[in-house]
């Protein structure tokens, strides 16, 4: 009898219903990095709607992902919602642990330090992409070029190169909130309305 359970068992086909999550993921992603950006740029103070979004839209958002597409079978996905969702926790806490008295503040050296470890990783994710569709890429490469840019900001200290990887970061979170609302527009209306 148990011999037969366990056959019974190996022979199970699960269809997977739940939803696709990485809109969600990409969506929060291109808010968050917009919404920073926008200070990098110097059009908005680095101020609480920033902190408050790192930490649960660009984080705690991006880490559920994740592992909703650790479920999905989705080895890309979870490493890079995963980590991303991680990043902006990790930024937001740079900020607060200082303001806080628990850390010193970071020099621009070891912002420099973060961001560039961060840039090769997203160059990894780069990499990978070169294998997916050509939206990714594109995403991938600018979310490359804006931690180049902001690594070389920090350590020249200069305003312009900061204003670049500003306007740098509002293209690659452009690119990857259309991504997300694109795979939902489609799925909504059932065709491709939106290239993704």
């Amino acid at each position: 009898m148990q011999h037969i359970e366990e056959k019974n068992r190996n022979n199970i086909f699960l269809n997977d219903n739940t939803a696709n999550p990485a809109p969600l993921g990409l969506c929060s992603f291109g808010m968050t990095t917009m919404l920073l950006s926008l200070h990098n740029a110097g059009v908005i103070a680095l101020s609480s709607p920033i902190l408050a979004m790192a930490i649960f839209y660009g984080g705690i958002i991006q880490i559920i992902v994740g592992i909703m597409e650790w479920k999905k079978n989705n080895s890309f996905g979870m490493l890079t919602f995963g980590s991303f969702g991680c990043f902006w926790i990790a930024f937001a806490s740079m900020l607060m642990l200082p303001a806080l008295g628990i850390a010193k503040g970071p020099t621009p050296v070891d912002l420099a330090a973060f961001l560039a470890l961060w840039g090769i990783f997203a160059f990894g994710l780069f990499i990978c992409t070169l294998r997916m569709h050509r939206l990714l890429q594109v995403t991938l490469a600018a979310v490359v070029l804006l931690g180049v840019l902001l690594v070389a900001a920090q350590l020249t200290g200069n305003p312009l190169i900061l204003t670049a990887g500003g306007i740098m970061g509002l293209i690659a979170g452009a690119l990857a909130l259309y991504m997300g609302m694109g795979q939902v527009v489609n799925e909504v209306y059932g065709s491709r309305v939106l290239p993704v």
